[in-house]
């Protein structure tokens, strides 16, 4: 990593990017553990949070309250929706901003809670979750790598089960991929984060292999009305990026 990019199209361009920009409130949360201003242990509510029932587990659940840090996991594991929108109303979004502005990471934002139904004439309620583009996504990749971001932030990442996109060519197991080492060049560690909606996919991603690693990102946004169902044309296009990303990294270890 941190050599002139091999596979870039339209780096720059901002696209609506779903569920991505919760990497932002997860950067956050771990500063602030940190600091001790907000308790790693200290109990969330999930009567806080704007309600929404996709996208998670926590909505399920019988229990009520959770440690920060379990709504941080909820988040990294499930891109958990109820939990995402209680951690906002304790970190606040001026804060989410301020830590983006900081980092250098525009366009990368989070624009609002998570919400089942947005309303395109409330002026409160802004059209999307979030917004990037790959480059600020590589950006916020890089400075994980780095230690910029706290690593905490990578080992909730570790925990991400949607493998469906890039990461569906690495052969992981979603469900318990965060343990396996990185020392044989035929296998894989990975910390990632997706975006789901209606016309958008996205998945971005640190992917190490045999002490080689590579950052990625990518973003597809279309408009189901005007260029009709494109999502297997998507998927089939982001799992070619993800093989040519592993032959790389297993061609380097090697």
């Amino acid at each position: 990593m941190g050599d002139t990019p091999w596979l870039v199209e339209d780096v720059d361009l901002v696209l609506p990017a779903a569920s991505i920009g919760k990497l932002l409130l997860l950067g956050v949360a771990a500063e602030m553990f940190e600091a001790g201003t907000l308790s790693r242990e200290g109990p969330l509510c999930r009567a806080d949070g704007v309600f929404v029932r996709d996208s998670g587990v926590w909505h399920t659940l019988q229990q009520e309250v959770l440690p920060a840090v379990d709504v941080c996991r909820l988040i990294g594991a499930h891109s958990d929706n109820l939990a995402t929108n209680v951690l906002l109303h304790h970190v606040g979004i001026a804060q989410v901003r301020e830590y983006a502005d900081r980092l250098g990471l525009a366009p990368l934002a989070l624009l609002d809670y998570a919400r089942g139904h947005r309303d395109p004439a409330d002026p409160d309620v802004a059209p999307t979750l979030s917004v990037a583009s790959a480059s600020a996504l590589i950006r916020f990749m890089e400075l994980l790598d780095a230690g910029r971001i706290s690593a905490e932030v990578g080992e909730w990442l570790s925990l991400d089960t949607d493998l469906s996109m890039v990461a569906d060519a690495f052969g992981l197991d979603p469900l318990a991929h965060n343990s396996i080492g990185g020392g044989d060049p035929g296998r894989f560690t990975l910390v990632n984060k997706t975006g789901t909606n209606e016309g958008i996919r996205a998945d971005t991603g640190l992917a190490h292999a045999g002490g080689e690693r590579t950052a990625y990102a990518v973003i597809a946004h279309w408009d189901q009305a005007t260029d009709g169902d494109m999502l297997d044309e998507v998927i089939t296009r982001m799992r070619d990026i993800g093989r040519q990303i592993r032959d790389r990294l297993q061609s380097a270890a090697s």
